[in-house]
């Protein structure tokens, strides 16, 4: 089983660098937005506000998916 999440982040981590090439590559007005977590305060950062509150959204629904999650 950890074998399967293991592949499958490299995976999503390959085929990010690989959308990230092809997009500098086609297109030089790219609006980009990232979030994350800093242990449990999720963050983001961007250069479209749309985008960014979008990526908030997602990072703290995230968060309270795993809260409850530890709650059970």
């Amino acid at each position: 089983m950890d074998n399967v999440f293991l592949l499958t982040g490299i995976a999503f981590i390959l085929i990010g660098f690989i959308l990230i090439v092809v997009g500098s590559l086609t297109t030089g007005n790219a609006k980009v937005a990232v979030g994350g977590f800093i242990g449990p305060i999720p963050f983001g950062f961007g250069n479209d506000p749309g985008l960014l509150r979008i990526v908030i959204i997602i990072s703290a629904v995230t968060m309270l998916i795993f809260v409850l999650a530890l709650l059970r």
